[in-house]
């Protein structure tokens, strides 16, 4: 675990502002890159039963699964690139750290999963205005079916893992071999539909079909990535944030406003300003921040770098100050202000009517 550093600011015993920032290492990096490097290698074997299926059958509909894993094995390399690069310690040059280098391979992987999707419904177009016979079926079927339980393991175990360690490039391999699957068991229930009947063009349908929803997958992890480089607020993440902090609150914690969280890759970075006592010294303040920090910390793993302002409180704090051991209290007590997510992301210290 990596050492804490922190930077005090004007200190003082009656009013101390104090900026700490407590930095962790990444102790996932290693099984994120492992299991990335094994789901590169995985597509490369599915690509080659697809292609297989695909010359064996000649269906368009199988070809639309291949073409997809070409997609596969090109974003494999590309996640597994992303992770080994957002491993790497902060430097001179990247004080963050390098994890959004993820969100560019989550772009790019949805950007090829678009295109693919696009490519398949030209092609699937194409079969329509002039068919082609399909033959061996069966063979066919049966290989992409193994293909699909494959896909379906090792999406599942790729997306509860990227889950665990704040992995978005994991987590976008594991959404996208999830989707391959639900693409494959519709193609297989197309095929099979198409062996009993004998209709050439439920082919070319099954595949324009899927191949809309591939472009949808793609887009949704597009969105994602470009939500995660222009930093917007991973609601979800802060609602978990406030309610941690609501059913925690320490007696001292007075205040907690300009809460802030932004992603890096598997790295968390979390800032606010915390509102204590006023007559606390810089020591007692720090403790103050120790117990936020551990708190957060026992929640959301290793992988958070927080960065919190202390503030002293003033003299409107008391309303809504319920310390009873205060002896300096400039006024009575009126009400506890429960923290929300519109409250805390503001830049303001909160008062009783707000």
């Amino acid at each position: 675990m990596g050492r804490p550093f922190a930077l005090l600011k004007g200190q003082s015993n009656t009013n101390p502002i104090i900026f700490v920032a407590q930095s962790y290492s990444l102790p996932h990096s290693e099984q994120n890159f492992r299991i990335q490097r094994f789901i590169a290698l995985l597509s490369v074997v599915l690509l080659v039963v697809k292609v297989t299926a695909w010359y064996f059958t000649h269906s368009v509909a199988i070809l639309t699964d291949a073409l997809e894993s070409i997609v596969n094995v090109v974003a494999g390399l590309v996640g597994l690139y992303s992770l080994y690069v957002s491993a790497k310690p902060k430097d001179l040059d990247h004080p963050y750290g390098h994890g959004k280098v993820e969100f560019i391979s989550a772009a790019i992987e949805g950007t090829l999963i678009t295109v693919a999707g696009i490519l398949i419904i030209h092609e699937a177009v194409n079969n329509l205005r002039f068919p082609h016979q399909i033959k061996k079926l069966d063979i066919g079927i049966w290989l992409i079916a193994a293909t699909a339980v494959v896909n379906f393991i090792a999406g599942k175990i790729c997306e509860q893992t990227g889950k665990k360690n704040n992995s978005l490039a994991l987590m976008a391999s594991g959404k996208h071999l999830q989707s391959d699957t639900y693409t494959t068991a519709g193609i297989i229930l197309g095929l099979i539909v198409l062996q009993w009947t004998g209709i050439l063009w439920i082919d070319s349908m099954v595949a324009i079909v899927f191949a809309l929803v591939i472009v949808y997958t793609g887009y949704k992890i597009v969105r994602s990535s470009i939500a995660g480089i222009m930093d917007e607020m991973d609601i979800e993440l802060l609602k978990k944030m406030v309610t941690l902090l609501n059913e925690h609150r320490g007696v001292n914690w007075i205040d907690l406003h300009n809460l802030r969280i932004i992603k890096y890759g598997a790295r968390l970075h979390l800032d606010c300003h915390l509102t204590v006592p006023w007559y606390f010294n810089v020591h007692e303040a720090h403790q103050e921040i120790d117990e936020l920090s551990s708190l957060v910390r026992k929640h959301f793993g290793d992988s958070v770098e927080l960065f919190v302002h202390s503030d002293g409180c003033l003299d409107f704090s008391c309303a809504i100050c319920d310390k009873i051991d205060c002896t300096v209290r400039k006024q009575p007590f009126q009400k506890k202000i429960e923290w929300t997510m519109q409250n805390m992301v503001l830049d303001n210290k909160h008062t009783v009517s707000a």
